[in-house]
This record gives structure tokens, C-alpha cells and sequence, in this order.
């Protein structure tokens, strides 16, 4: 039997991007019931991320905090006709700094001549990520941050606070699918053990077009950061993967859901 057996799991990921995380809960037993809160579009304004993009030398750093990132800067040097690289030479300016695992893959996939240098040794966030330019030192260094139109602030400012010169460009969109609100009606009406979320976005995308009926909904988020927008949109948060991967985030739907421990999720 799997662990998950009989539970009916909500993956909330964007579409091309809950296929992993989906398989892993399957495999599991999980019916596993799929609604994306997010999509990914370009951003409504390309010239200041080609602006930048055109000249990458001026940077020191270029500093990507999701696969999203990755996937559209990308696509924008595609657009702009320049070579899918970041470094224009080994060992040249800017330097590439990455946070996650699935965002340091997407970078080798993409930009496979580039060498990712710095990566945090303390989790998955922009918290470990400023820690680890702390210790490397990052004092007057121009530092392009590539974001969605609704990334959080807290990776700029802690690198302004470093003495770094930063950058913050909108290099895509996050919006709420078509919709989202009648599918996350369904969803729920048919019973939903456990939801899974792996961005602050989706969290709130999913919050507002579910309204009142997502309070109290139990679920287990992939970071501190999406656990603080799930905590403030009302859903009950049983357990935070550890670490934060598709692999961390069945884990902790496994602890939230599992029968030991002290109450739902084991948290203590």
C-alpha cells in the first residue's frame, strides 16, 4: 500500500510544472486532483529586462531565484537574437548566483556553459541566499535580480543592505488562469484532504478566487515564504517540506497526513 492511499491531494502548480510533483504523490496512492493557481506570461513591459539583458557585462551578478526565471530570460534572449549565455566568457562578468535545486537545473538546461557560483548552503530561500553573499562579500557589486511582477522585496533589500547596487527587472508575469474560481469551486466541493503549494502566488491567487471557502483548508506549503502567505490567507498549514523540493513537499503531505505524531502534520 502507499502512503497516501485513499487521500485526495490538490497540486496547485502552474501547468508544466506540477508533473513531477503529481507522479511523485500518484506513486504514492494519491488521487491527485490538479489545479494550477498560477500561469506564467511575458512582462507587460520587455524593455527594461532587454535593456539589461543586452548589456549583461554591466552586472556583476545575475541572481535567479525560480525556474520561471530561467525559462524567461531565456526566452527573451531568444527574442532579442543573443547567444543563450549569461557569462559572455568564462570566468567573465556577471557571475551566476541560484536558489533551489529546481531553479540550478533549469540554469544547466538552459545556460549550459555557465557555471552557477554561488548557491546558499542554508535552504531555499532569499534569506540563505543573502547569508551566503554576506559571507562571500557583495559591498558596491551591481546585482541583476530577473522577477515575476509580484516578487517579494525581501532578497533587494537584503542585498541593498550588503552594499550592493540591485537591479529588480520584470522579466515575467504571474496571473490567475482563466477560470481559476469555478475550478477551485469543484475542487473543493468534491473533498480535498490536503492542498500543496509551492509559491506565495499560487497561495494567493488560490485564496482569492476561492474567497471564504479555502479557511481553514489544511495544507503543506514548500518554504517559509509560501508558509507566511498561507498562514495569512486563513489556510491551516500542517507541515513545511523539508527541504524545499517536489520530493520535501510529498514528504511533508506524508508527515501531515500520516498517523503519527503529536496531532495533524506531527508539528510539534
Amino acid at each position: 500500500m502507499g502512503t497516501l492511499d485513499g487521500r485526495r491531494l490538490l497540486v496547485t502548480r502552474g501547468r508544466g510544472q506540477a508533473s513531477r510533483l503529481a507522479t511523485l504523490l500518484a506513486e504514492r496512492g494519491a488521487t491527485v486532483v490538479e489545479v494550477p493557481a498560477i500561469e506564467i506570461a511575458g512582462p507587460p513591459d520587455p524593455g527594461p529586462i532587454d535593456e539589461a539583458l543586452s548589456d549583461l557585462p554591466r552586472h556583476d551578478w545575475v541572481v535567479f531565484t525560480s525556474a520561471n526565471a530561467v525559462t524567461a530570460v531565456l526566452g527573451r534572449l531568444v527574442v532579442l537574437g543573443l547567444p543563450p549565455r549569461i557569462a559572455v566568457a568564462p570566468g567573465s562578468r556577471p557571475k551566476v548566483a541560484s536558489v533551489g535545486a529546481a531553479t540550478t537545473t533549469a540554469l544547466r538546461s538552459s545556460f549550459p556553459d555557465d557555471r552557477v557560483s554561488l548557491e546558499p548552503e542554508g535552504g531555499f530561500t532569499a534569506a540563505a541566499l543573502v547569508e551566503a553573499f554576506g559571507k562571500r562579500g557583495v559591498e558596491d557589486a551591481r546585482v541583476l535580480v530577473p522577477a515575476s511582477t509580484r516578487a517579494r522585496q525581501e532578497l533587494a533589500s537584503g542585498l541593498r543592505a550588503l552594499g550592493a547596487r540591485v537591479d529588480v527587472v520584470e522579466a515575467y508575469a504571474t496571473v490567475e488562469p482563466e477560470g481559476l474560481a469555478e475550478a477551485v469551486g469543484r475542487a473543493l466541493e468534491t473533498g480535498i484532504d490536503l492542498a500543496l503549494f509551492a509559491s506565495p502566488s499560487a497561495v494567493e491567487s488560490f485564496a482569492h478566487a476561492a474567497g471564504g471557502r479555502a479557511s481553514g483548508l489544511k495544507v503543506a506549503v514548500i518554504g517559509p515564504t509560501t508558509e507566511a502567505a498561507a498562514r495569512a490567507a486563513g489556510l491551516d498549514v500542517q507541515d513545511v517540506a523539508r527541504p524545499s523540493t517536489a520530493e520535501g513537499l510529498v514528504a511533508a503531505a506524508e508527515r501531515a497526513l500520516g498517523e503519527r505524531g503529536a496531532g495533524p502534520g506531527g508539528r510539534r
